[in-house]
């Protein structure tokens, strides 16, 4: 680094005058001929030998008049001095040093091989994003393809429904109550069969093979034209999960009863998952929540009923029945007035009030002042498991009522007032709002001030939500509700042994 500071001029050599090289022309071609038989001015010509032939500029520096033998003046001990040929350049600014000006010269003289040869090396940065699928590499395409030629061997006009099923869980790795909706993605003709090359193309050649399976399901499900999944995209798979688990087969008698659990899981999957409540469930939204898990546990698990996320049965029958109570007309919708009665009028007028302005959520329901059933399965869903996010989010919002954000002390006891006017009324023992605000200040130390029946409760289940419990407890009290119910009716059976569930 020190030898860069040097003056360049006082290693250059005496400048020569024309007339004295020619009277040493023997002295000067022997250091020619000394200068050619170097290795480094071998590799040097070589070199430019081969950028000529190639076609590649060269980057020589000659002087002007100067002969063809002047060519070695672009060697790299020439590069590292200056030319001579014209006057220096001026420096910069007024307080520049002429030294460092040509010091910066030499500098950029002796970076200039480098620079030709980085244009020559350029790496291509491969494409790192595919819209449609990163395209499989052929020893993964070539292992898919031989065990399709396997599944189809022997079919040539291709698979039926029922034969296609094997394919969908041992090619395409999704749940099996996926094969109906796939079988009609490729048999784009409704032939009724699926034959091996339209199946290549599908699943292949469409780059479905190296999607991971969050990204396959949510192809499978949607519209081509759509970015998002909607509703009805789940009915199909659910139509056939209905009609082909074990777990669910007692309700093949109730085709009324199989639409409204279908609705169910629908309601409890966009409830949980599409935390934008637009309605279109996005790949993101997909990816962040567990339905791909659930789907797998639903396929796999022949008692519905412990496949706790969306599918169980229980749940869908303790929602269901909890509105088949409030809706006393049974027009399947329930006004201001049967959801009071929600949990022996656990809920005053003023929050109730806040729900049916569609504060936390707008209703699906076409009637006004009315809730419909999805209407109340959010409701159910919020108030019966406050631990989760959806929840939280659904009566903050009905709290917050100027809707900034903030729940101020004002707010809360806005609704505690009728609460505590019921208390008064039932002649029981007022407690006032400043301690229920100590209280839920002294909520945010839960683990020490937690219920200890509550911790044993959670001891036996650890993997279970309030909702998982609340769902648990409530079905085993409509089963003895409804065994008293026909007991005193002179009823033997009135469920069948399908429906009961093992405790």
């Amino acid at each position: 680094m020190e030898s860069i500071t040097l003056d360049i001029e006082l290693l250059q050599l005496p400048e020569t005058s024309p007339m004295s090289m020619k009277s040493n022309q023997d002295f000067v071609k022997k250091l020619f001929d000394q200068w050619l038989a170097l290795p480094e001015t071998n590799r040097l010509v070589t070199s430019l030998v081969n950028d000529a032939k190639a076609g590649v500029a060269l980057n020589v520096m000659c002087g002007g008049g100067s002969s063809g033998t002047n060519s070695g003046s672009n060697s790299p001990l020439a590069s590292m001095f200056p030319a001579r040929n014209g006057p220096p350049l001026s420096p910069r600014n007024s307080t520049g040093s002429p030294r460092i000006t040509r010091q910066r010269t030499g500098l950029s003289n002796l970076s200039s091989p480098l620079k030709v040869v980085s244009d020559h090396v350029k790496e291509l940065i491969p494409q790192f994003y595919f819209e449609d699928g990163r395209p499989p590499p052929n020893d993964l395409k070539e292992q898919c393809i031989a065990k399709i030629n396997s599944l189809f061997y022997g079919h040539e006009d291709g698979l039926q429904l029922q034969e296609f099923k094997l394919v969908t869980t041992e090619i395409c790795k999704v749940p099996s109550f996926f094969s109906t909706t796939i079988f009609k993605k490729v048999d784009t003709n409704n032939t009724g069969f699926v034959k091996r090359e339209d199946f290549i193309d599908y699943w292949v050649k469409g780059n479905m093979l190296t999607k991971e399976i969050t990204s396959q399901i949510f192809t499978i499900l949607k519209q081509p034209d759509h970015k998002y999944l909607v509703q009805d995209d789940f009915k199909p798979v659910l139509q056939e999960l209905l009609a082909t688990h074990p777990g669910l087969e007692f309700l093949q008698g109730t085709p009324e009863f199989q639409d409204r659990y279908a609705e169910t899981v629908i309601y409890r999957i966009y409830y949980y998952i599409n935390r934008s409540g637009n309605g279109h469930l996005t790949l993101r939204e997909l990816k962040r929540g567990n339905l791909v898990d659930a789907m797998q546990h639903a396929d796999e698990e022949e008692d519905i009923n412990k496949v706790l996320r969306y599918f169980s049965y229980e749940h869908f029958y303790v929602i269901y029945c909890k509105f088949w109570e409030l809706d006393t007309d049974h027009d399947f919708l329930i006004d201001k007035e049967n959801l009071i009665r929600y949990s022996n009028h656990a809920l005053t007028y003023r929050i109730v009030d806040r729900i049916f302005s569609q504060v936390p959520r707008k209703f699906t329901s076409k009637s006004e002042g009315k809730m419909g059933y999805e209407d109340f399965v959010y409701f159910i869903l919020a108030e019966e498991d406050k631990s989760s996010e959806p929840s939280l989010e659904y009566w903050f919002k009905c709290i917050d009522l100027d809707a900034n954000g903030v729940l101020t002390r004002n707010e809360l006891q806005f609704f505690y007032e009728e609460q505590l006017h019921r208390m008064e009324c039932m002649a029981q023992e007022a407690v006032l709002f400043e301690d229920i605000l100590c209280q839920l200040f002294d909520m945010f130390m839960a683990f020490e001030t937690r219920d200890p029946f509550l911790i044993r409760q959670e001891r036996a289940n650890p993997t279970w939500t309030e909702w998982d419990r609340f769902a648990h407890r409530e079905y085993i009290r409509l089963s003895m509700e409804e065994d008293v119910e026909d007991a005193s009716n002179g009823s033997a059976e009135a469920w069948d042994d399908s429906l009961e569930v093992p405790f």
